[in-house]
């Protein structure tokens, strides 16, 4: 089998809540067909452009906010660097004057609610997150692509290999946990550094630890923000903020001017268990309200799951001495190649393995990063990913209104909560007391996402979506 080649910063995405597969996916998918216009014709000569949602972004395409990912994406704005808060006033703005600025440069007539179909019924056979593009010029001329947003912002135009980077020649290629220990236990090198030495074949180290430290401070500073904005969500489900109000309870009052003095002020509140599960639980939620209410956060590897990571990250920096430069890219790096090992031989797509694939695969990432952070052996790490993982199987994906608010806020918090576990359990334990390798346990999510009916992978079919009946139009 031909190894695939994943970077860091493919694991690790700088976006736009509330999805991954459903807004930064097909986000970038409009950004990818923007750059075939301009090599078939200037953006001058386009007339009409329409986006056609097929399969899972057709039932929780509005949920999710899929319509206003690929209105932005043909409006040329980067997930990564567009003003959050200009995205209201842009989309209100286009419904008014039914006119798009293809690219920022060209207006033309476009309607939303006629232009951007929403296929309820119809799907495409390779992937569940299937969108189609197509434009018509001032000739007569017209084209048309077709992508498929494969999960945790990974895109693959119709016809391409569903890979991550353009294959490379690492020093260390892996598929699986077994190829990840066998250059452990050949080179002596710990996870983190083995991954590092794969990163040099794209990046230098100076830019692999400057841009996984921006990682970290994005992160960082949407755990922050998410714990000091109070208020309800938008999309019509009433949630209100949490995090807001854990926060204010936590911190008793006491004053602080910037998220470092913030984290020191949790550093210094005690070891208490109930404080220290209340903190965790705080970070989770904030980033996961931030998401739902179309905040920056990092795809960890998901959108839906982008809390897990960043919430065990911190709990690590604030009660167990993790506070430096070093040890958060370490954290880091042996996360992103759990992940990776798991979008190699399972999915990382609701769509495709249900929540199994978002929160159970967040939680084995965040388990292995904390034990090797703590300490643990590389088959210590391994194993706490795979009793990380062993304890989400079969969870299914069943938002409630198709939005990423209920269940999947709370989720994040019991991903992270799980993943403390399961590192405590690993460190404990001796490596031989496994009985389920993680490649094992890989492969038995696969098997039982194949198994899963549709209706619980990221549909709103079944489940909690089902028997919490609320119509979006009702709202």
């Amino acid at each position: 089998m031909p190894h695939e080649s994943i970077s860091v910063f493919d694991m690790f995405k700088i976006g736009v809540g509330p999805s991954s597969s459903h807004t930064l996916g097909p986000w970038r998918a409009a950004l990818r067909f923007l750059q075939t216009i301009q090599h078939c014709q200037p953006l001058t000569e386009v007339q009409r452009v329409q986006v056609l949602l097929y399969g899972s972004l057709a039932k929780t395409g509005k949920g999710h906010g899929t319509d206003i990912a690929v209105i932005l994406g043909l409006c040329g704005d980067d997930p990564v660097t567009i003003d959050v808060n200009s995205i209201t006033p842009k989309l209100n703005t286009i419904n008014t004057d039914q006119t798009i600025l293809l690219n920022n440069q060209h207006a033309f007539s476009f309607n939303p609610l006629q232009d951007v179909q929403f296929l309820f019924n119809e799907s495409l056979p390779f992937h569940p997150n299937g969108l189609c593009f197509l434009a018509d010029f001032n000739n007569g001329e017209s084209i048309s692509e077709t992508f498929y947003s494969i999960g945790g912002g990974f895109v693959v135009k119709e016809g391409e290999l569903a890979g991550g980077k353009q294959p490379v020649d690492l020093p260390f290629p892996i598929n699986t946990a077994d190829d990840l220990l066998h250059w452990c236990m050949k080179t002596g090198l710990p996870i983190h550094e083995v991954v590092m030495e794969n990163e040099l074949s794209w990046h230098s180290e100076a830019f692999t630890r400057q841009g996984v430290l921006a990682i970290w401070q994005t992160m960082r500073d949407c755990i922050y923000r998410g714990c000091h904005v109070k208020g309800e969500l938008p999309g019509g489900l009433h949630v209100r903020r949490r995090a807001f109000d854990l926060n204010k309870k936590l911190t008793n009052g006491k004053a602080y001017n910037n998220v470092n003095e913030w984290i020191e002020l949790i550093r210094n509140g005690g070891q208490q268990f109930n404080y220290i599960l209340d903190w965790v639980s705080c970070f989770a939620l904030a980033v996961n309200e931030e998401n739902a209410a179309f905040g920056r956060v990092v795809t960890a590897p998901t959108n839906g799951a982008a809390g897990v990571i960043p919430a065990v990250l911190l709990y690590f920096i604030a009660f167990c001495n993790g506070n430096n430069e070093d040890a958060i890219i370490r954290f880091l790096l042996t996360a992103s190649e759990v992940g990776s090992i798991f979008k190699k031989g399972a999915t990382i797509s609701a769509a495709m393995g249900g929540c199994q694939a978002e929160i159970g695969v967040s939680s084995a990432m965040a388990a292995a990063a904390l034990t090797e952070s703590m300490g643990g052996t590389q088959r210590q790490a391994l194993m706490a990913a795979e009793i990380a993982m062993e304890h989400h199987l079969g969870l299914t994906c069943d938002p409630i209104g198709g939005l990423v608010q209920v269940p999947c806020i709370e989720r994040n918090t019991m991903g992270a909560i799980k993943a403390i576990t399961a590192s405590q359990l690993a460190l404990q334990s001796a490596p031989d007391y496994a009985k389920v390798s993680l490649d094992k346990v890989i492969k038995t999510m696969w098997d039982t996402a194949l198994d899963m009916n549709s209706k619980y992978k990221e549909t709103s079919d079944g489940g909690l979506a089902m028997n919490i009946p609320i119509s979006l139009s009702e709202c």
